[in-house]
């Protein structure tokens, strides 16, 4: 069992970047550009190490290796988007690994590709890249290649060796549960479970009871062994069921129109334990958007549309603008679930304006963007 936290201190201490692991500030899926050059990398790691793990590092910065952290970054669909751009895809995953020193709602994303052993190329045209092109790592730049194509093993002995350095032992995983429950969230109800006399996963939030089910909302789950935070969230409900082999988190949403909003579920994630120190996580779209009348929303709309043309023009916003600009995010999400293409767009291109001007409302916009990323990869 590899501890993921000590495997990014290994890699971010191997040198700098190269043929087997890449570090990035921040990424950025959303716009075309970030998810080109995201997929670009993705490839040349994987044609670069066929025969081996390869990993990409997010929330460090380049020139000192200074761990910063980034947003929790909640994507069990990455392998569907890799699949649509990418021939011969590798298997691909992406977890959020908690630092001591960073803020509670601030990781690393540790992003882990393997190949399959055939050459990876890019299957369609994006930004500028071409579909048919084939991306190779030259040291730690990842370059396109259209000759001598051919892969070879070059580093699995050395990854071997920085995985087994990143295994884990009883100490840390007790060190791990006692800073869970006592230091990180003594504020909050704080539970664990062992399965299959190994794997520990820890979970805290504030509990309501509705009928027989529990609810939990303030989330905090996190599988100690491996040091991977499986689920963040300030905002949404989640109910969580387990048995002996399995620990489900169902997911909520809360979603509508000025203060007529409701819960609906969003996904179910289940992570099944086995006996042969294994596990496998497998996550199920459960969310059926709310469908709303077409005339009322052209003219939620148009009104979102007014307020972001007044704030690029620096238009003050009078007392109702704001009530609309704090709802703007969720009725734009409401929008592109019902067939307003260019919403997601609009949310995508001005989220930095909105930052600048509402914290508070980005921060709202950043969870619809997250809501509609799951659901388009779906």
């Amino acid at each position: 069992m590899i501890n993921k936290r000590l495997l990014v201190k290994n890699l971010l201490a191997h040198n700098d970047e190269n043929s087997f692991y890449d570090k990035k500030r921040f990424i950025n899926i959303g716009e075309k550009e970030g998810k080109a050059k995201f997929l670009k990398h993705v490839c040349a790691l994987a044609n670069s190490n066929p025969c081996n793990n390869c990993f990409i590092v997010i929330g460090v910065e380049d020139e000192e290796n200074k761990i910063v952290g980034v947003d929790f970054f909640d994507d069990s669909k990455i392998q569907n988007l890799i699949n649509a751009y990418l021939d011969n895809a590798p298997l691909i995953s992406y977890e959020n690994i908690p630092f001591p020193h960073l803020p509670e709602n601030k990781v690393v994303g540790l992003v882990t590709i393997r190949s399959n052993g055939k050459v990876c190329a890019l299957r369609k045209n994006i930004w500028k890249y071409y579909g048919g092109s084939v991306f190779f790592r030259d040291g730690s730049m990842s370059m396109p290649k259209v000759f001598d194509i051919q892969l070879k093993d070059t580093n699995s002995q050395t990854v071997a060796k920085i995985e087994k350095q990143a295994s884990n032992n009883i100490e840390l995983t007790l060190n791990g549960v006692i800073d869970f429950l006592y230091n990180r969230h003594n504020d909050l109800q704080g539970h664990y479970k062992v399965f299959k006399e190994q794997f520990v996963v820890c979970w805290a939030g504030t509990t309501k009871k509705s009928f027989d089910k529990t609810y939990y909302s303030r989330v905090d789950i996190e599988l100690i062994n491996e040091q991977v935070k499986l689920f963040y969230s300030a905002l949404d409900e989640v109910e969580i069921i387990f048995n002996n082999d399995s620990f489900s988190i169902i997911e909520y949403v809360h979603i509508g129109l000025r203060n007529r909003k409701k819960y609906y579920p969003l996904e179910q994630v289940e992570i099944s334990f086995f006996d042969n120190g294994t596990y496998k996580i497998e996550s199920t779209l459960l969310f059926s958007p709310p469908q709303y009348d077409k005339k009322t929303l052209h003219h939620i709309y148009n009104t979102n549309n007014a307020i972001l043309n007044k704030l690029k023009k620096k238009i003050p916003l009078r007392p109702h603008d704001q009530r609309d600009l704090k709802n703007l995010p969720a009725t734009y999400l409401v929008c592109a679930l019902n067939g307003f293409e260019d919403a997601r767009n609009l949310l995508e291109e001005n989220r930095w304006l909105i930052k600048d001007h509402n914290r508070e409302v980005y921060e709202s916009l950043k969870e619809c963007l997250r809501i509609l990323r799951k659901v388009k990869y779906s």
